[in-house]
């Protein structure tokens, strides 16, 4: 709430969208002229009525989301049976509910999850309406995909959502549709780049004395110098598998070798990915991951001595050309220093205008 008001962003535009949520977090939007905010358990909605009686609600439901790869109705969202209870109980507490949120979780393989979803919106807001409360908000959540290669597109969902919305919830109904799509906005636009920070050779089975020497079958561990509990938490909280791209392409010839790549502290759950065949590798090369922008560089990791990540912004040079007309004015439109060649991998042959310095845990 602060740092969207700290750009602009009027009080009357906000939403807290959290149903669990601190009282002393209640108690700061009512300082400050946030009053929508979401429940989903009458808890929730008497801490609301004691710190913000003014606020504005919106009915949390639970979702059909056994196959995203996130399973928010487990914690979150109220059942169908449950809603009018709540709606009931907002009602006797002088709370005013405007409206009905929901969300799928990510990575959701059924675009018909989000159908029948607004099919159940449309029934909490005809219990709302026969109870008086006046609802013009559904909030179709957020875990849109942001990848090009997604199982789901983001397009066939909107087709679903699209149709969805014509049948419950007309144009000219006179309901606000709000999304929350900071993963399809963020996940393709940050790379990170992690470094090799100490390696060893593991035996997959216990050999005899006399085999080790010979062939037995190995296996190669690279520890990153970001793992699970950093930028890589996505592996713990989204099942994701990170698949890395090497700095330097390997000859055609070379030898590939069955290879985990596993974070900084010692644990079984720091394990980045597993399952790879890699070229040999050594302390010091650096590992490109594509698409790293959702849920990442926001959560920090929990080791002391953990150097931090930094940022640094590229941009194409056939990018900058068409924007800098826009962005520059005239008289330094001819400054061609701002634009310098670099070469960060076989991959990348274009120009770029900053170009990514490879830190211990860059994202760029």
């Amino acid at each position: 709430m602060e740092l969207v008001q700290h750009i602009g962003v009027p009080a009357s535009k906000i939403i807290c969208a959290n149903p669990c949520k601190q009282i002393a977090q209640i108690k700061y939007a009512a300082q400050h002229g946030v009053r929508l905010l979401s429940f989903d358990n009458d808890v929730e909605l008497a801490k609301v009525v004691k710190s913000h009686p003014s606020a504005k609600m919106v009915l949390c439901i639970a979702t059909q989301d056994s196959h995203s790869l996130s399973h928010l109705s487990l914690r979150f969202g109220a059942s169908l049976k449950s809603c009018r209870h709540l709606l009931e109980n907002a009602k006797k507490s002088h709370v005013e509910v405007v409206g009905v949120s929901f969300h799928i979780g990510s990575g959701c393989p059924d675009p018909q999850a989000y159908a029948q979803s607004i099919a159940d919106a449309r029934l909490v807001f005809q219990m709302g309406a026969e109870l008086g409360h006046t609802m013009n908000i559904l909030d179709l959540g957020g875990g849109f995909p942001g990848l090009e290669g997604a199982k789901v597109r983001f397009e066939e969902i909107a087709s679903v959502i699209n149709s969805a919305l014509d049948l419950y919830f007309p144009e000219g109904c006179g309901v606000d549709i709000l999304a929350e799509l900071g993963r399809y906005y963020v996940t393709s636009a940050f790379t990170v780049a992690v470094n090799i920070v100490a390696k060893k050779e593991v035996l997959l089975d216990q050999p005899s004395r006399e085999e080790e020497t010979s062939s037995a079958p190995k296996t190669i561990v690279y520890h990153l110098d970001e793992g699970v509990y950093g930028i890589f938490n996505s592996v713990l909280f989204d099942n994701t598998c990170p698949t890395p791209t090497l700095q330097k392409k390997p000859a055609a010839d070379q030898p590939l070798y069955s290879s985990s790549l596993w974070g900084p502290a010692v644990g079984g759950s720091n394990r980045v990915a597993e399952g790879l065949w890699l070229p040999q590798l050594h302390v010091g090369d650096w590992l490109v991951f594509d698409n790293m922008g959702a849920y990442t560089m926001d959560t920090k990791s929990l080791l002391g001595g953990t150097q931090a990540y930094r940022i640094t912004y590229a941009m194409s040079r056939l990018a900058w050309e068409a924007l800098r007309g826009q962005l520059l004015p005239a008289e330094d439109q001819d400054a061609e220093d701002v634009c310098k060649p670099l070469s960060c991998g076989w991959e990348i042959t274009d120009t770029l205008c900053v170009g990514p310095v490879f830190t211990p845990a860059s994202i760029m």
